[in-house]
């Protein structure tokens, strides 16, 4: 299996190398430039045209894919423009934040994803088994930005439940409890909104694995040797259910990271997301480019996480 994991690993670099040329040649079709935001009544357009020269802006397409491809992989992204930072430094900045929201999320949404997915499926067609139908229905049309700004309002400004913005409370010494337990207290509600919204899938296939797996042999089998109903559904036909769970995880984690633009820019959560689109506002090049290539890494890897995890869960399935 791990010569496989290598070869697709080996796989991912051209992947990346056309993805990269993508990114690159999309950024550059992109109206005005970093310094297009600087233009005022006062602003001396010979200044700006002497920044444009130095930042390497008329130098020729292909000469700047290969410096900046050249220097990305050397782990130098660029100075972001308007951050005056270094790229790799502003993006691990919001990576960290971003990966908690992820982490939290995904958490969430498999505790509400496999009890329900599991019960309807065992109970189908019950009253339970219709509402949990209906949800599914609900979450799978309503848009993320609709939902995000109906949680806002409701728990963020009707009933100040939660906070409505930022990661933590400006004010609080890092390393206390209290800052650690503010954050998540910031956490609750964005990561909730995405669990929601995530659930669909899962739940569906669950449900369907569940059904199917009530009529198989292994399971008459099971039943006509006593095994009692608690037994056969954690034991036998929750266990050989997983498959659809495995086949997620992996987007799962990774989709959370590159997928949370929404969430983050409505509830004003410091992340990647939020920064990828102030960076297209603010024609942020370098941190646009990075963080699209960072997100193409991410959807490579979730296919790849997917099928080892799938491959653990069950070992007749091989990695190709």
């Amino acid at each position: 299996m791990w010569k496989t994991v290598l070869r697709r690993i080996l796989a991912m670099i051209p992947q990346l190398f056309i993805l990269s040329i993508i990114i690159f040649l999309l950024a550059k079709s992109m109206p005005g430039d970093p310094f297009t935001g600087l233009i005022t009544p006062q602003t001396d357009p010979a200044v700006l045209e002497e920044l444009r020269r130095k930042a390497g802006l008329y130098d020729p397409i292909h000469v700047q894919y290969i410096r900046w491809i050249k220097n990305a992989f050397q782990g130098d992204f660029g100075l972001s423009y308007a951050y005056k930072i270094p790229v790799k430094t502003l993006i691990g900045q919001r990576a960290a934040n971003t990966f908690v929201l992820s982490l939290l999320s995904t958490v969430l949404t498999y505790c509400i994803a496999i009890p329900l997915g599991v019960l309807a499926g065992r109970y189908q067609n019950s009253k339970l088994d219709k509402m949990v139908i209906l949800y599914n229905y609900i979450s799978y049309a309503i848009p993320t930005f609709v939902l995000s700004l109906m949680m806002l309002w409701l728990f963020g400004y009707t009933l100040n439940w939660f906070p409505k913005t930022g990661s933590v409370t400006i004010g609080l010494n890092p390393g206390t409890f209290k800052y650690y337990f503010d954050k998540l207290y910031h956490l609750i509600l964005p990561s909730t909104t995405y669990a929601l919204l995530a659930t669909v899938g899962i739940i569906q296939y669950l449900r369907n694995e569940v059904i199917d797996a009530k009529s198989l042999d292994y399971v008459k089998t099971a039943r006509s040797k006593g095994v009692t109903e608690k037994k056969v559904y954690s034991k036998h036909i929750f266990r050989n259910s997983l498959l659809p769970i495995a086949a997620f995880f992996g987007y799962t984690i990774t989709g959370v990271l590159s997928g949370s633009v929404f969430i983050e820019l409505i509830f004003s959560y410091p992340g990647m997301g939020n920064l990828f689109i102030s960076s297209i506002s603010t024609r942020d090049y370098s941190v646009v480019t990075t963080l699209i290539l960072l997100f193409g890494f991410l959807t490579l890897l979730g296919s790849l996480l997917s099928d080892i995890i799938m491959s653990i869960v069950d070992p007749r399935i091989r990695i190709e």
